[in-house]
């Protein structure tokens, strides 16, 4: 071969080997980590960081970035490719679907095409990578999927920030919806940030309003989380802060492993609960941090076989069990365990509530090994729960039963009797058991004994403060509305 033809073959093959690096240089993917595991032991995980979340982190086109032949493009087609955006751990990272992640661009089209490809395939992974800040709308990411599906976030997401941004055609009660959903992990390293801010100083929200009161006008916050009608699911490792109202909800859900998760929100931020469950059975929260302006973790109607161990609460409005029985509901409750749990600077700790005119049952309630410090409230039952002064005394309530307190120490707020047991005069609270109840004054000294109305139990030792209020053995017309149709 002449010397001029062998230089010519050399450069075309060296060519097309430079041009083959570039294209495939075009994405950059994430090897699948291992699902998280971890049962209910361990540590809590660290309190939650107070910084600000990163803001557009990693420009969208870097000046040393090489050549890009065509965008990545969003999948229009309802059943797209499933290896799209896919190595061959089948990770679909969002970047790879045209999300910008720079915090203000809108990221929804992207992660919804991500979502459809990952759900398509057994073990598939949504990934929101680190170093980048997405943006999304209201949406509910639905299945049936293919078993395994992980949703990872290990960047930033966020919804659009507060009322003012939010698109009219979205709901303004929820933001990210998880529906028809078995066999679903939500996890990753990142943050979920609410951007709540705007939502907690609405005019309607409480002491927002003309010298304190709440004032009229559009109310409706989005809560931030929310698992519809799933079943085998697991939330960990997540931090999630900031929502505009609960940060997390599972309603008509079974089988819920959630763990080592960090939620914060600010002592004053309206309605924020930390996490709510209705309707949900089989459901595990273990070694996590909760600090927000509500409930930490709230159980409401339709909930059982719920374990709560490992929790670190504040501050917060504690945990509860209700609100219950409103409107004259049928509310039903059953087996509930909070144990090896701290609950500080809140101004409730273990926390039953229903509604007068309710019926139903609230029973095998137990809470173990539970460190208090500082808490107003400690222990309360309130079967007048009301949030006006119209509510009525009425006969029918939620039938309270088989409540066991349990070496329970600390300290409380003495703005109020650690110890309140405010029973139906109709309905009875019964088969309270008291144990190694020991409850000092945080600061100062107690005002008001203990107090209890219509409530039954045994004290195993002496309690502090003494609690000589509870009745001994059973009422007698109790039999006639013990179950109220549980």
């Amino acid at each position: 071969m002449e010397p001029s033809k062998t230089l010519l073959a050399i450069w075309v093959i060296v060519t097309l080997f430079s041009t083959s690096n570039v294209v495939e240089g075009r994405y950059h993917y994430h090897k699948r980590p291992k699902k998280g595991g971890g049962g209910s032991s361990g540590s809590p995980v660290p309190p939650p960081d107070s910084s600000p979340p990163p803001e557009s982190p990693v420009p969208s086109t870097p000046a040393t970035s090489p050549p890009v032949v065509g965008p990545p493009g969003i999948p229009s087609d309802p059943s797209p490719d499933p290896s799209r955006g896919s190595d061959t751990d089948g990770i679909f990272d969002v970047t790879s679907f045209g999300a910008v992640g720079d915090g203000s661009t809108d990221d929804t089209a992207a992660f919804t095409a991500a979502w459809k490809a990952a759900c398509a395939v057994e073990s598939g992974t949504i990934l929101a990578p680190s170093g980048y800040s997405f943006m999304i709308t209201s949406t509910i990411f639905s299945g049936p999927c293919k078993p395994g599906l992980v949703f990872q976030v290990d960047g930033v997401l966020m919804p659009p920030n507060g009322p003012d941004c939010w698109p009219k055609a979205d709901s303004k009660k929820q933001w990210l919806v998880f529906y028809r959903l078995d066999n679903m992990t939500f996890t990753g390293s990142g943050t979920i940030e609410g951007n709540g801010e705007p939502w907690w100083d609405l005019p309607c929200k409480p002491h927002r309003g003309p010298s304190g009161q709440t004032a009229k006008g559009p109310c409706d916050s989005p809560a931030m989380i929310r698992f519809f009608m799933s079943t085998n699911l697991a939330v960990n490792g997540l931090r999630i802060q900031n929502s505009p109202q609960f940060h997390m909800k599972f309603d008509g859900c079974e089988g819920v492993l959630i763990e080592k998760l960090s939620i914060s929100s600010p002592k004053l931020s309206p309605n924020t609960d930390g996490i709510h469950i209705e309707n949900t059975k089989s459901v595990g929260i273990y070694n996590s941090m909760i600090g927000n302006g509500d409930d930490c973790i709230s159980i409401g109607p339709g909930c059982s076989d719920v374990d709560i161990e490992g929790v670190t609460c504040g501050p917060s409005h504690g945990i509860s069990i209700g609100s219950l029985g409103v409107h004259n509901s049928q509310a039903c409750v059953a087996n509930i365990t909070v144990q090896n749990t701290i609950i500080r600077e809140s101004d409730n700790g273990l926390r039953i509530k229903t509604w007068q005119g309710g019926t139903g049952s609230v029973s095998g309630i137990r809470f173990e090994n539970i460190q208090m410090e500082n808490v107003r409230n400690c222990i309360i039952v309130d079967q007048y729960y009301c949030l006006s002064k119209a509510c009525l005394n009425q006969t029918s309530a939620v039938y309270v039963n088989e409540l066991t307190f349990r070496n329970i120490k600390g300290t409380y707020n003495v703005m109020s009797p650690p110890i309140h047991f405010a029973c139906s005069d109709t309905v009875a609270c019964t088969n309270i058991t008291m144990s190694e109840v020991e409850l000092l004054p945080h600061e100062g000294e107690l005002m008001d004994d203990p107090f209890c109305w219509n409530a039954y139990g045994t004290q195993e030792t002496p309690t502090i403060p003494p609690i000589d209020c509870l009745r001994d053995g059973m009422p007698e017309t109790i039999a006639e509305s013990s179950t109220y149709g549980c």
